[in-house]
């Protein structure tokens, strides 16, 4: 990405303090999103549970085990409680987080790429909390109902903790969240020229295998179906970075133009 004038006088001292204090405004935005979503944790851990116990369900309708909660120390529910509320705070506080990334970078970018904040902040919260929804709706009603039938091959009724269960749920939410950032991610290298729609094009079939290696590695069943569920939204998300490329990609640029536009920046 060209340099603007703001950020060639900045040293790396002051990118560091700069640095600093965006992360630190975004934990304070975490930390009120916490404080508000503990008055809620009840319902929120209620919600977050759904996709286990309809699991269960459908197993128990099967003839299988079931499957219990439980809590094994003195304070697991209180801490329990912070845990889910500090899981929502960072969901709902991701406009402010992506806000101060935006900041951060800002001082690099020439004044007509500074009113990309707005939709930036947007699409990036937008697709993460995106990811999020396909998680909690598709991929972890099917994981939960794989793991819950190894159980019953082996013939033991599980009992699992709240806290590995939050864990590996905060995980996975985490984990799609960021992995539906990919076109986020594009923008921001095709308006740096390391990316074109031309190189993404040209390793589609690149993109295509290691999605679905991806996809049977992370995917918890060894069936199709479940790997298809991970892979399909991927591949689509690479088709709209290709857009995105496409669209917002930096065209190349003759040395006169490149001075003319340090000139005005």
């Amino acid at each position: 990405m060209p340099t603007s004038p703001d950020d060639i006088k900045m040293p790396l001292t002051a990118h560091l303090e700069e640095l600093r204090w965006r992360l630190i405004k975004a934990l304070l935005g975490i930390g009120a999103a916490f404080l508000l979503s503990y008055q809620f944790a009840d319902v929120l851990f209620a919600f977050l549970t759904q996709p286990l116990y309809a699991a269960k369900l459908l197993q128990t309708a099967d003839a299988g085990h079931g499957v219990n909660l439980i809590g094994t120390g003195v304070v697991e529910a209180f801490f329990t409680k912070l845990k889910v509320a500090l899981i929502a705070g960072i969901f709902l506080s991701s406009p402010v987080s992506f806000y101060q990334l935006w900041r951060f970078v800002a001082p690099g970018l020439y004044p007509h790429e500074k009113r990309y904040a707005l939709p930036f902040v947007f699409f990036a919260s937008f697709f993460f909390l995106a990811g999020a929804a396909f998680c909690y709706a598709l991929v972890l009603p099917v994981g939960y109902r794989f793991f819950l039938d190894q159980y019953a091959t082996i013939g033991v009724r599980p009992e699992l903790r709240i806290s590995e269960y939050l864990s590996f749920t905060a995980r996975m939410l985490l984990a799609f969240g960021v992995t539906f950032e990919l076109p986020v991610i594009t923008f921001f290298l095709a308006r740096a020229g390391a990316v074109t729609h031309r190189t993404m094009l040209g390793y589609w079939r690149y993109a295509v295998v290691g999605i679905f290696i991806a996809a049977a590695v992370l995917t918890p069943g060894p069936d199709v179906a479940s790997q298809l569920l991970m892979a399909t939204p991927l591949l689509v998300l690479y088709g709209a970075s290709i857009g995105v490329a496409y669209v917002f990609g930096r065209a190349p640029t003759t040395a006169p133009e490149r001075a003319h536009e340090s000139a005005t920046a």
